[in-house]
């Protein structure tokens, strides 16, 4: 299997070097040439599968160049813990994607990416250093999965006061080989630095450098782990598709769900549900993309003005946004319409969703109203309840127990290094303190 630059289709690389780069030369992202298909028996057995030998399944179709038990050991050491389908109503179910050791969907890639690396760069001579960029969950996930490992360093780059405290104190506590940089600014200056960064000669000659976020394809790919698992725990028959509501910001989840569904997975429609950055769903309704200054709302890490893995839905689908619009519906929830529908769903359903999960329902009961189908259908609730405490608590006038992980971190004293959001300035910070 060969990739190519998103920029440019010429420039062909082995899954190693993808992976490594995390970017390509020229600013593109890393995409497989071809999406390859499952067979039709996996897909019908995936009731008998569990979640790691999915993983394994999945993943051996793209990185040829490490043999079976290679991956085995990796995936079977990063995916060790569930996703449970649960249902909430005859017609809708949730994936509980926060049971892992940062309580959130992240940990899914940023395990599978840390170990994979830590392989990869054994033998090699030079510090690698991770750069992420986070708009909440993204850098605690990548921190805990490289947390100790000899020879890597990571950076976190998060926007100061745009992160919830919990978040926060996850991001600036880690300590180790793990520096959190504070960067005075919105998400999408987070990433430019970190894309400016890895194309910088300086940098580039000083270390050994790759992303964690969901530019780099081997942090993308895990994600697609659990849309399997999730088909097989509903109850569809072998001939019924599932419909799928995915929260987004950076689009990284969603295009996981997409190659899925390129790989077989039986998927009827995708929800796209955004936030006040709504640059996505503008495109479904022009067919023009116009990024835009990120907002600051109440689901966070949705929070993303100029979404990197857009360029990777176009390639998907080959440019046509025919074929985009015709797969994909997308709807922009607002801050009072997360917050009523927290209300809703544990008043009438008696679960607790976070506020991405919020705008993953109320995305999904809006296509349900527009359209007057009520298939089954699965949204996504990507992170724990309890990282949005003082949300959740203020909305349903209710007290949540802290998972323990949270509680403890929560009372360490916070450690960052402050950074304007110019890259030379920042250069020479992040080269003092990484």
């Amino acid at each position: 299997m060969k990739y190519f630059s998103t920029n440019d289709p010429n420039h062909i690389v082995d899954f190693r070097t993808a992976v490594m780069n995390g970017l390509a030369p020229d600013g593109g992202l890393y995409m497989p040439e071809n999406i390859p298909g499952l067979k039709r028996d996996f897909i019908e057995n995936l009731n008998k599968t569990s979640l790691p030998e999915i993983g394994l399944q999945v993943i051996n179709e793209f990185a040829d160049n490490l043999s079976r038990s290679e991956l085995e050991a990796i995936v079977y050491d990063a995916i060790n813990f569930k996703a449970p389908l649960i249902e909430l109503d005859d017609h809708t179910s949730v994936l509980e994607l926060f049971h892992g050791p940062t309580l959130a969907f992240k940990d899914f890639g940023a395990r599978f990416l840390a170990r994979l690396m830590q392989r990869y760069h054994q033998n090699e001579n030079k510090e690698l250093i991770i750069l992420v960029a986070t708009s909440g969950d993204t850098g605690s996930a990548v921190a805990n999965g490289f947390l100790g490992m000899d020879g890597i360093k990571v950076g976190l780059l998060y926007p100061s006061g745009m992160v919830s405290k919990i978040q926060e104190q996850q991001l600036t506590t880690i300590g180790g080989n793990v520096t959190a940089f504070e960067i005075n600014g919105n998400f999408d200056d987070c990433q430019r630095l970190v894309k400016k960064a890895f194309t910088d000669e300086f940098l580039k000659k000083k270390y050994l450098m790759s992303s964690a976020n969901s530019i780099n394809l081997a942090r993308l790919l895990p994600q697609t782990f659990y849309y399997f698992s999730a088909y097989g725990q509903s109850d569809c028959s072998k001939d019924q598709k599932m419909l799928l509501c995915v929260p987004s910001g950076n689009f990284g989840n969603l295009t996981a769900g997409l190659i899925a569904g390129k790989m077989g997975l039986p998927v009827e429609h995708y929800i796209a549900a955004v936030n006040a950055n709504h640059v996505f769903t503008d495109y479904l309704a022009s067919g023009l993309y116009h990024p835009h200054p990120a907002v600051k709302t109440l689901s966070n890490a949705m929070d993303v003005g100029d979404p990197s893995n857009f360029s990777r839905i176009l390639a998907l689908y080959n440019q046509n946004f025919s074929s985009i619009s015709d797969n994909i519906t997308g709807y922009s929830i607002s801050d009072q319409q997360t917050i009523e529908t927290i209300k809703e769903v544990y008043k009438s359903l008696k679960y607790i969703v976070d506020p991405h999960g919020a705008v993953g329902y109320e995305a999904l009961k809006k296509y349900r109203e527009e359209t007057g189908l009520v298939q089954k259908a699965v949204f996504l609730e990507t992170a724990h309840p309890g990282k949005f405490a003082e949300i959740v608590e203020n909305t349903l006038e209710i007290k949540i127990d802290l998972p323990e992980s949270l509680a403890l971190c929560m009372k360490k004293e916070k450690m960052a290094v402050f950074s304007p959001p110019d890259f030379n300035p920042f250069r020479e910070i992040l080269i003092s303190h990484i």
